[in-house]
Parts: C-alpha cells; structure tokens; sequence
C-alpha cells in the first residue's frame, strides 16, 4: 500500500490524455489508413471501420484504461494480481513492446535519414545521379534510369538494398548514425518516465495536428487535389461484399488504437483512481479515428495532384511522339484537343500510329495506384513533393510530423516494457532509473542493428508481419477473457462504478462480454486460414530481375519461414508456460500438503523429545 500510494502521477488530465492519443495516434492513421481507404472503396471502408470501433475498439480500449488505473499496475502487475495463472499475459505484452519498438525507432531512424536531406536544392531525390565511366563519358545509373529517380534513391541511396533475403549485405553506417540518432531522441524523452514524457508529448502530440492543418490548406490548392478528394468520397459499395475488407477494417482499428501493447496500462497506472476512465477511452478512440480520416484529406489531394501529374506526363510523351512521326508544328496538339488529334491521325494512318507504342494514359488509373507505409511515405509523397513549389520546406514538414507521430508511440511501447519491470523490482536498488532506461535501449539498439544491413528491410517487414499482428490479437483475446470470466464483470463494473460514479451501461456490458471476444476470435482466425492459404513471399528489388523496375516476388527459404513462425510464437509462449509453470507448483503444494497436512507435526514432537 506503502508503494502504491507514492506511485508518481501524471501532473495534469491534459497531460495524461495528450499521451494516451500520442500512443494510439501513429504512423498507420498517416500511411495504412489512406491506403486501405484507396484500396476498398474509398468512403465505403469507413462503414466496416466504424462498425469496427464500435464493437470492438472502444471497448477493449475502456477496458485497458479501466484495469490499469483500479490497479495501478503494468501490463505484467495487473494480469498477475488478478490470476498468478494469467501472469503470461502480461509478459507476453511485454515482449510484443520491446520487439515492435526496435523496428518502429527504424522507421524512425529512416525519416530523420529524409529529413537531413530535405534541406538540400534540388531535393536530392529528384534527379538521377550522373556517373562517370572508364572512357570518362557521363552516364546515367541504369537502376535509377530503369525505375524512377525517388525508387533509386529509396532503395540504393538509403536502404542499398540486396536482392534477396540471403545475401545480407553490411551494416549501412549511415543507417547505424540515424538509428542511434532516433534511440538517443527516444531515451532523452523517456530518461524518467512519465516525468520527462508528460513534458514532452505537448509538442510531439500536437505539432503533428499543426502540420497536417498547413498541408490540408496547400493540398487544396494543388491542380488535381479534386481528383483526389472526389476519388476518397466516392464509395463503391461493391467491395462490401469483400470479407478481406471487414478483417482489414477490424485489424486496422485494432492496432492503430495500440491495443495489447501494455502501454495503456501503464499509462493509466498513474492515474488517480478516482477518474472518468469512460470518458477518456470515447475522447482517446473518437480522436484517433478523426485523426485517421482528417489525414486522409491532404493526403488524397496530394495524391490527386500526383496523378494529375502523371497523367500530364504521360499525355506530354504521347503528343511529342505524334508530333515528331507526323511533322506536326508544335504546340498544335495539346492535352485539351490531344484526343481529337489521335482520332484524326489514327483514321488516316492507323499503321503509323500502332507503330509509335503510344501509352496508355487514364487519370483513375494512376489514381488507383496505391501505396502503404514506407511506400508513401518514402516514394509516392517524395515524388508529389519535388514538382510542389517550396518542396523542400513541405518536405521538412512532412518529415518532422512524422518523427513527432512516431516517437509519441515509441513512448507508449518503452513505457510497456519499463513499468511491469518495475512493478516487478527486477530493477536493482542501487541503479538509477536513468541508466536502467538507457540499458534498454542500448539492448534495442543493438539488436535492432539487423534493419540497418543491406537485407534489413526485409527483416523488418518480417517483424511487422509476424510480430505486429497475430499476438497482439491472442493477448488481447486473453485480457478480455480474463476480466470478464476471471476477475469478474460484475466485480469490473463495481470497480467503474466507485472510480467514475456510474455503472457500465449496456453496451459495454455487451460487448465486454461477448461481442468483443467473438470478434477477436474471429479475427483470429481469419487471418490464421488467410496465412494458411497462401505460401509466405516477399518483393525483392532485384536491378538483374527480367521485368525490373517491377519487383521479384520471391518465396521466403524455409530457415526463414521457421524464424517467422518464432516471432509470432516467442511473444505468446509465454500465457500458457506461465500457466504450466502455476499449476505445477500448486500440485507440489498439493501433494507436500495432502502428506503432511501439520507442517509444524514434526518440529513439536522434536521438542518434546
């Protein structure tokens, strides 16, 4: 009661809710959401995706906020004071924290790597490199000239990719410097925990909001942004009948709220017991969706303006080809009357025009080009930007609001592995908090050194795959089971009611108890019969492939597909050895107990001899 009580607290409700939306808003609402948005239908994803918050978002998250501030404990404190049996459960948020935060502080370390370059005219991944052969006559890189100067840049500058999984390469140095860069901007914000976050998660919360703002307002104005807000808001009902787009939906929802992390928890733990949690959990979800939907404006105009462009290109090259094969003076064929002109051309000589190869240029094409993750961020939203005037100060922008969204994360995943150590007292007495935090992430850093080899990007991919979605649905499926079928709901709900004064309504009754865990469950295994399915590949970019720039898909080798069937097991392992390694100590308490039911039968009889 004496620790309890001396637990440090959060200096203001701000504070504390600025951080749980700092964890729960990421990099996914800026790049996943978009993309899944451009891939199911525009406006027709946000039915499944609301639905989805509804039953299942908003109520594992109340649950999590709820849990952690009645016990003031982390993830492994919490599940271990309610059962010794589920004690796993919070080892095993434990680990997914850890491992999801050495590769998420490398997406890190490959922003702050676009951020330095950002401030060089031109941007340096607007041109290709001009190279100087043995002859001493300029040429161009075959890879950039092959692909596009933003891939060349992307997967040679930066990652100096290796064609396969097998060959590893080296170790990058420039991504080892980033990489410690984006760790020591980490163990600065975190050295003291909730004391050095609170300070500075103002700016890392709120100037993502700031930024998205400046790029909504000159999104708008770029020529083509129409295209691609009208292209967001026009729903295709159709995809509805898709169940890949219901499990993308409920995954999605998911993770971007950081479910099951333990980071919640433990940011809840230093809350006052008396405190709304309700509130908090609808203030924390609803924001993170508005952020998701709110990003998507500016990227979508962004993304209608690079079509536009392309489209622009692709006409430009099919008006030179005319022009020069049939003495057209120039500037007599524009985009405007460019399809009369080919009509006419083709009537009197279709032979010549088949002959030219012309391209095919249709602007909803290029705007169903899609990209997630690092692919917007570090090619499709590269390339928009050099054709944007002042690129290099939206590129900075653009830059800094990521790092700012994803190191508010990197603080949530930290604070899961710090507090249930804590709680724990696996922290020796004589070391001070600060070296302690340091130590774990010089172990992260260390570790996370594989993403910095010229095979990193493909581990990394692996990490996320593997670690970032399966166990994080088996923990949350036992948390909830947990609260509701063994610490109790109705003595759940007595512990809302004395911390917020009001009993849990029926909705939540209904899905903490059984809409909730169905839709894990089915989730699950969902994706447990869609991994099933399928053989485990990979995009390779691979400069010798036959149909290079387009990317080798390749079969992962089988030492490969065993280390990914480990990284999502190792995470897990732990709920039911947990739970093994309880039961056997009861049964010896059992059995030593059951032969000897006085314990102290034999110390008074020896006495009395």
């Amino acid at each position: 009661l004496k620790e309890i009580s001396e637990r440090p607290k959060w200096d203001n409700k701000v504070q504390y809710l600025l951080t749980c939306i700092g964890f729960a808003v990421g990099l996914g609402n800026v790049w996943r959401f978009p993309y899944l948005c451009q891939t199911y239908g525009g406006g027709a994803f946000l039915i499944p995706y609301l639905i989805a918050l509804v039953l299942e978002g908003l109520p594992l998250l109340h649950m999590e906020l709820a849990i952690g501030q009645r016990l003031r404990l982390g993830s492994v404190g919490v599940w271990n004071s309610i059962s010794p049996y589920m004690g796993g459960v919070g080892v095993a948020s434990m680990m997914v924290s850890f491992l999801v935060g050495m590769f998420y502080n490398m997406i890190l370390a490959w922003i702050l790597w676009y951020f330095f370059h950002s401030f060089q005219n031109p941007l340096p991944w607007r041109d290709c490199p001009v190279n100087l052969n043995h002859t001493g006559k300029f040429f161009l890189s075959y890879e950039c000239e092959k692909s596009s100067s933003v891939n060349y840049f992307w997967y040679r500058e930066t990652l100096n990719i290796t064609p396969n999984i097998q060959t590893s390469g080296s170790l990058e140095w420039w991504l080892v410097l980033c990489l410690a860069s984006a760790w020591c901007f980490v163990y600065i914000g975190f050295v003291r925990g909730i004391e050095t976050i609170g300070k500075a998660i103002y700016a890392t919360v709120t100037f993502p909001y700031l930024v998205l703002t400046i790029f909504l307002i000159r999104a708008l104005t770029l020529p083509g942004a129409a295209d691609g807000l009208v292209y967001l808001f026009t729903p295709n009902w159709d995809t509805l009948k898709n169940p890949e787009v219901w499990l993308d939906a409920a995954t999605q929802i998911f993770f971007s709220l950081s479910l099951a992390f333990g980071g919640l928890i433990a940011f809840s733990s230093y809350n006052a017991q008396k405190n709304n949690c309700e509130r908090d959990a609808l203030i924390v979800g609803c924001v993170n969706s508005f952020t998701s939907i709110y990003a998507s404006i500016p990227i979508f105009a962004i993304l209608g303006f690079k079509a536009n462009e392309n489209y622009n290109t692709c006409q430009n090259w099919n008006i030179l080809q005319l022009t020069n094969a049939f003495n057209i003076g120039d500037e007599n064929i524009t985009v405007e009357n460019y399809q009369d002109w080919f009509n006419q051309l083709n009537a009197t000589d279709p032979s010549e025009v088949e002959s030219l190869d012309l391209k095919t240029c249709d602007l909803h094409t290029f705007l169903e080009q899609s990209a997630s993750g690092t692919g917007l961020a570090f090619i499709v939203f590269t390339e928009a930007v050099i054709n944007m005037p002042g690129s290099q100060v939206w590129a900075v922008l653009f830059f800094i609001m990521l790092f700012c969204l994803g190191l508010s994360s990197m603080f949530g995943n930290l604070q899961g592995v710090l507090t249930p150590l804590m709680d724990l007292h696996l922290i020796p007495t004589w070391m001070p908090k600060e070296i302690f935090t340091g130590l774990i992430c010089l172990a992260a850093f260390t570790i996370s050194l594989i993403f910095t080899l010229g095979s990193g990007n493909y581990w990394l991919e692996i990490f996320n795959n593997y670690i970032g979605s399966m166990p994080l649905l088996i923990v949350a499926f036992f948390e909830i089971i947990t609260v509701v079928y063994i610490y109790g709901i109705n003595r759940f709900n007595d512990d809302i009611e004395w911390m917020t004064g009001r009993r849990p309504n029926i909705y939540w009754q209904a899905t903490w108890r059984f809409i909730s865990p169905l839709m894990l469950l089915v989730v699950f295994v969902a994706y447990v019969v869609m991994q099933a399915e399928k053989s485990p590949t990979y995009s390779a970019w691979n400069p010798d492939y036959v149909y290079f720039p387009l990317a080798e898909v390749l079969p992962y080798p089988g030492w490969v597909v065993a280390i990914c069937g480990l990284l999502s097991a190792i995470p897990v392992i732990s709920i039911p050895l947990v739970a093994l390694y309880r039961f056997i100590c009861f049964l010896k308490n059992y059995i030593k107990t059951r032969h000897n039911p006085n314990p102290y039968a034999n110390d008074v009889s020896s006495g009395d001899l």
